[in-house]
């Protein structure tokens, strides 16, 4: 039986549940657009192979595809060889990839074996400190951003699951059009 205070305690979880997908909902949103609107300035990490490679040098004539990932990162490994195949699909028309890796100092030994177990064809960064991760404002693991030709940010996708290579790839398309 329901009393008049356990209907009103009710209503007020419902209304608070709301209000908390609400504002999550609204710093999504905020964090996406402030994030979409924000630059990829050069920056400069050291590879697998321990060479020095900047953003300028690696970066895409059209678009350029940032993936930000660790080895830990289930969705990471499940997105990888999909982005190999976006890779291949795009690296032709001007698209590039850069894996950014963020593992720590404990775990960074498994970047470069994980990557060629992976097969990884596109280049892969050490970002150990997480600085560019934490630059960008980057809060998930896999984060996928593509940054046009003028350096800014203009789709961002965190997580993967199946399906995500065809929304990928229409993104792709859309974007190489209105280049």
């Amino acid at each position: 039986m329901h009393t008049p205070m356990h209907v009103a305690l009710n209503k007020q979880f419902k209304l608070h549940t709301i209000m908390k997908i609400v504002t999550i909902m609204a710093c999504a949103i905020f964090s996406y657009s402030s994030l979409t609107a924000q630059k990829v300035n050069n920056f400069e990490y050291k590879d697998i192979e321990n060479n020095t490679r900047t953003y300028n040098e690696l970066k895409g004539e059209k678009l350029t595809l940032i993936d930000f990932w660790a080895t830990w990162c289930k969705p990471c490994n499940k997105a990888i060889p999909e982005l190999n195949k976006i890779y291949d699909l795009y690296k032709s028309k001007g698209v590039a990839i850069i894996g950014i890796n963020c593992d720590g100092p404990r775990s960074v030994s498994k970047v470069a074996p994980m990557s060629k177990s992976l097969q990884i064809q596109y280049p892969v960064l050490i970002d150990i400190n997480s600085e560019l991760k934490t630059e960008l404002n980057i809060l998930a693991f896999p984060t996928l951003i593509i940054v046009n030709s003028e350096g800014k940010i203009v789709w961002v996708h965190e997580g993967f699951v199946t399906g995500d290579t065809e929304i990928i790839i229409t993104e792709i398309e859309k974007l190489l059009k209105e280049n």
